[in-house]
């Protein structure tokens, strides 16, 4: 049996190597396809080929949203403030307020300012070449973190989803149960009719009477519905415990469902099978809403 992995999950990995120390999040959620966004630190954007690549290998769908951070883990490499720039924008931004009768700038506001406090990064320190090799093991932790977490959902899942089809096969067997259902009674119930018709007028012909009856009666038949309802259950039930990347398999095959247990309720004979293909219709949306949450 295959694990069944969820779309939504959460992981993280921390790790340290070659004087960096290495932090990686990342998301996903639901997509009908696989959309990955990076945020990567200056001076990596040569690794979002290669990453998106990695990712590829763990996640088959969903959106995924990847944030690596990396720090220099020398000495001296804390981040600090560059007060030059400081105390030019403290004096620009002081007269202009002056001039403009404004409030006077604040220091937590100017330090807010890109490139007042200079931040640990890669840039300019550390050879993208030599962070390469760390920053993707990092990442590479965090999506088998991920998979575990997705799986957890997953069965999770899995057992929903048996529920539901398992509710379906007992509907099923009640529509097809239904005394108004059975091919006797629909032809009974036509041939009542025919012959009220052919007793209130005598200009019906009752040879093309009876053709017509016949003709509703092959219509008004659910047999064939009935049988591709348990087909669909079958295929539904092998697609579960085999596993895999099923998600878009099972929408189409809710889509199935809900398109026979339609045909089911418009032929319907009695108050007690549209019912039961009311009752279909609910399950069935119910098992679609968590098919969606499936890779």
């Amino acid at each position: 049996m295959t694990a069944v992995q969820s779309m939504t999950g959460f992981a993280s990995a921390a790790g340290s190597a070659g004087g960096l120390d290495l932090t990686c999040d990342i998301r996903s959620v639901n997509n009908k396809g696989l959309d990955i966004r990076l945020r990567l630190p200056a001076g990596l954007e040569a690794l979002e080929p290669e990453i998106k690549k990695i990712v590829g290998e763990h996640v088959a769908r969903g959106s995924v949203q990847i944030s690596l951070n990396v720090k220099s883990s020398a000495d001296g490499a804390a981040a600090g403030l560059d007060e030059e720039r400081f105390r030019a924008l403290a004096d620009a931004t002081t007269r202009l307020a002056r001039e403009c009768s404004l409030h006077p700038p604040t220091a937590d506001g100017l330090l807010a300012v890109r490139g007042i406090v200079v931040a640990d990064d890669l840039e300019g320190r550390v050879d993208a070449d030599v962070a390469a090799g760390p920053c993707l093991g990092v990442i590479r932790q965090a999506l088998e973190a991920l998979a575990a977490s997705r799986s957890r959902e997953g069965e999770a899942l899995r057992a929903i989803l048996s529920g539901h089809v398992e509710t379906i096969a007992q509907l099923t067997r009640r529509a097809e149960a239904d005394p108004a259902s059975q091919p006797d009674a629909i032809l009974a119930r036509l041939k009542e009719q025919v012959n009220a018709l052919l007793d209130a007028s005598a200009s019906f012909d009752e040879a093309r009477l009876n053709a017509e009856a016949a003709l509703l009666a092959t219509k008004a038949d659910i047999r064939e519905e009935i049988d591709r309802l348990k087909a669909h259950v079958e295929a539904a039930n092998a697609m579960l415990r085999d596993g895999g990347a099923i998600g878009r398999k099972l929408d189409f095959l809710a889509q199935e469902f809900n398109r026979e247990t339609n045909t089911i309720c418009s032929k319907s004979p009695s108050a007690a099978l549209t019912a039961v293909g009311l009752e279909l219709k609910a399950v069935i949306d119910q098992f679609r809403e968590q098919v969606q949450n499936l890779q």
